[in-house]
């Protein structure tokens, strides 16, 4: 272990993020009555440039007004190259109260676009006596977002959330591909005359956890665009979660039960870590380092393993 300790990430549930466009004030209330531990209400990709004043001001309303329960709240503005992510910030942050927990900053190529965000909702935030710090949220979403990807990681106290935006990364990167995640059909490799189809994500995705762990901050996948294929979903979130993701975005309400279904850790799962747990006190009272549980050796590693399982089961049930 380092000298530098790894700091903890926040401690709150992400296993489903749910996305709604702001310009469709008829999707809030089941937004709000869903399964999804995140809201996020979008004034970006989904929104049209010709509403986007409207959008803007729909969430705000959305915010002030609907019982969100106990959902953390975040809101996607628009990018920092276009001319109205200042007023989403300055809007949101001045008329929507203290509903809104986080901003969500996509397309994000350096720490410098997170740290003018930063600025600006501290500015106001100062102005205005809000007490309640408003968290960030980055989406990498191009090759400079992943080149930086650890100074971004570590560009704002601010900073409790990262996804991987699989569509415009795809793009900036040149990829010949039109797919949002999943396996792609020109990405395999060739045995005795079968092809093998791995992951063009992989890692990206590494890249972005290893700077998430680093600085304390949370992990997500981002969308899978087929909802219709749920074998494909819960494929792609299966490897994301063994990366060591914490959750992943849903574009359509059927995403939710699989988000959830692959992120909770299961009963055999949380009984084996406690049961190695166990098996590990046992092991130290008896002044020994290292056991046999179930035919396989577990140390002082697989204590660790197993406190992240039983960590989150446990903060999945008191949320």
């Amino acid at each position: 272990m380092s000298f530098r300790i790894q700091p903890a990430a926040p401690a709150r549930p992400n296993r489903c993020q749910l996305f709604g466009p702001g310009s469709n004030t008829k999707l809030f209330p089941k937004m709000a009555a869903s399964a999804a531990d995140v809201i996020n209400l979008d004034l970006e990709d989904s929104v049209a440039p010709s509403d986007k004043d409207v959008a803007r001001a729909n969430v705000i309303e959305a915010l002030n007004t609907l019982d969100w329960g106990n959902k953390y709240m975040s809101v996607r503005i628009n990018g920092l190259d276009t001319p109205y992510w200042y007023r989403d910030v300055v809007d949101l942050l001045e008329q929507a109260g203290d509903r809104i927990d986080q901003i969500m900053i996509p397309k994000v190529g350096c720490a410098e676009d997170v740290y003018a965000v930063d600025a600006l909702v501290t500015a106001i935030e100062r102005a205005k006596g809000r007490t309640k710090p408003v968290s960030f949220e980055v989406i990498i979403e191009s090759a400079a977002g992943i080149a930086h990807v650890e100074a971004i990681a570590a560009s704002s106290p601010r900073m409790q959330a990262m996804s991987l935006g699989a569509a415009d990364f795809a793009a900036s990167m040149g990829m010949q591909t039109t797919g949002i995640g999943g396996t792609q059909e020109n990405y395999y490799m060739l045995r005795e005359g079968v092809k093998h189809w791995s992951d063009p994500w992989h890692w990206a995705q590494a890249a972005i956890v290893a700077a998430c762990r680093t600085h304390g901050i949370l992990p997500v996948d981002g969308p899978f665009g087929d909802f219709s294929d749920d074998e494909g979903y819960i494929a792609q979130a299966k490897r994301s979660a063994t990366l060591g993701m914490v959750g992943k975005w849903a574009i359509h309400p059927k995403q939710i039960a699989l988000a959830n279904e692959v992120f909770t850790p299961s009963e055999e799962a949380v009984t084996e870590a406690r049961d190695i747990l166990a098996a590990m006190e046992q092991a130290k009272a008896n002044g020994e380092g290292a056991t046999v549980y179930k035919g396989r050796l577990v140390d002082i590693a697989s204590i660790k393993q197993a406190e992240v399982i039983v960590a989150q089961a446990e903060l999945i049930a008191a949320g």
